[in-house]
């Protein structure tokens, strides 16, 4: 079964996307940036952690949490910014630790955005 997440942005009907699909004990949150006002003058670890903070809420709505997410991808726009990443990455995820990936991007959606962020979720169904 099928579990659409929606966390209300504008741009989901516009791409045709939801922010989380769960399907069975997976769960895979979509591409994730930042909202206003955690973007303009804000830090790439600032704009992480905000991010971080909609992804936890779109797995809690999809019954799972972040000790479920055995992978993330990072997206940021200067790789300078790893460390400043890594900072709020590691605050949600420190003693998880899934499978990561850090990528540089020439751009994101907005050109204030400095990171996107995915996770991938499996539920333990046996607790």
């Amino acid at each position: 079964m099928r579990q659409n997440i929606s966390s209300g942005s504008p741009y989901e009907d516009v791409f045709g996307y939801c922010r989380a699909v769960r399907v069975g004990n997976t769960v895979h949150v979509a591409g994730t940036v930042a909202q206003p006002p955690n973007v303009a003058g804000c830090d790439a670890r600032q704009q992480a952690a905000a991010a971080l903070d909609i992804i936890v809420d779109a797995l809690a709505r999809a019954g799972a949490s972040p000790a479920d997410v055995v992978r993330t991808v990072t997206f940021v726009t200067d790789i300078a910014d790893m460390e400043l990443v890594a900072m709020a990455h590691r605050a949600v995820f420190g003693d998880i630790k899934p499978a990561s990936t850090l990528v540089e991007v020439s751009a994101l959606v907005d050109p204030e955005v400095k990171v996107e962020i995915e996770a991938y979720a499996v539920i333990d169904d046996d607790g």
